[in-house]
């Protein structure tokens, strides 16, 4: 078997099999997506910084979310616009590693902030009278940090162990980015190593992480299943509603793509593609609507800036 040159190395990526002939028109709605989440995120973060009243823990942690989107959907946008618009599908190594480096670190640290807004709303809930001394902001702060490090150290080892494998002739990617299961199966070495590692990265993140969460979830279930008043338990509820859509959004399609890629053989490529867009693409594009419909001081803030911007309009063209 041949082996590939690393100073030559270089992947093909995949786009939506069969449909190559309208890869134009499809990076339409993508970069509507990609502006959509620009847009959005960048939104959240204006509107929390500007807005006074919005500094408190649970709007930090959702900037936190905010800025993790906004550096997902610049992980994925290179190789998705290179695909799509110029027709361009092969990508160098080192270009390959980086970029699967930033979207595996970006998907933990999303992964970690979610985990975190989970445990906002177990205070939030469960001992409001000492969540302003639980949750302080060099606490929150702390917490930013932790899970900055935890996602980057845990994938330094990673490309710099793929860097290293000698790769086969064929090198044609599965996704429409590099990933880190899909650039160790090109090896045509032993990659045991690489793969028990991978595994222990997923089992202490997103593992750890979606059990921690359903255990949040149920400590909060049990303290609104004391409180005596129905209003109030909806209440209660009510403010866990925006953080349970970007838990499902994040992990139902990950779930869903780990079942293909261990179980589903006989499924087609288009599918598998098309949940790893759900998985990527999705959540950056739709937090910032989900915690813009169900957080009221959030649409408050973005209604009275469209109000006046609106106004001010209105001013210029009678003068």
């Amino acid at each position: 078997m041949s082996y590939s040159n690393h100073s030559s190395t270089s992947f093909f990526l995949t786009g939506l099999p069969g449909l190559e002939a309208v890869y134009l028109w499809l990076s339409i709605p993508l970069c509507t997506m990609y502006i959509a989440s620009l847009a959005g995120n960048g939104l959240i973060l204006w509107v929390v910084k500007s807005e006074p009243s919005l500094h408190q823990p649970m709007y930090y942690f959702l900037s936190m979310l905010a800025v993790t989107d906004l550096g997902l959907s610049a992980s994925t946008l290179p190789t998705m616009l290179t695909i799509y618009m110029l027709g361009i599908s092969e990508v160098a190594l080192d270009m390959c590693l980086a970029q699967l480096f930033f979207i595996h670190t970006f998907s933990i640290m999303e992964s970690s902030v979610l985990l975190t807004m989970a445990f906002d709303r177990v205070v939030a809930i469960s001992s409001p009278l000492h969540y302003a001394t639980i949750l302080t902001n060099p606490r929150v702060a702390s917490l930013g940090l932790a899970i900055l490090v935890r996602s980057i150290g845990l994938h330094i080892p990673a490309p710099i162990m793929l860097k290293k494998l000698p790769y086969c002739q064929k090198r044609h990617l599965s996704h429409s980015y590099c990933l880190h299961p899909d650039v160790m199966k090109l090896a045509c070495t032993d990659t045991h190593i690489n793969s028990a590692y991978g595994l222990f990265v997923v089992l202490s993140t997103l593992g750890v992480d979606s059990v921690l969460i359903v255990l949040s979830y149920g400590l909060i279930l049990h303290t609104v299943l004391s409180i005596a008043s129905k209003t109030e338990r909806l209440k209660a509820l009510n403010t866990c509603v925006s953080h349970i859509c970007s838990v499902l959004l994040f992990y139902t399609p990950m779930i869903g793509l780990s079942m293909i890629h261990r179980f589903g053989r006989r499924a087609s490529p288009c599918s598998r593609v098309l949940l790893s867009y759900l998985h990527f693409l999705t959540p950056p594009v739709l937090n910032p609507v989900v915690y813009t419909i169900k957080t009221k001081q959030i649409r408050q803030r973005i209604l009275r800036i469209f109000r006046s911007g609106g106004g001010s309009v209105g001013h210029i063209q009678g003068h």
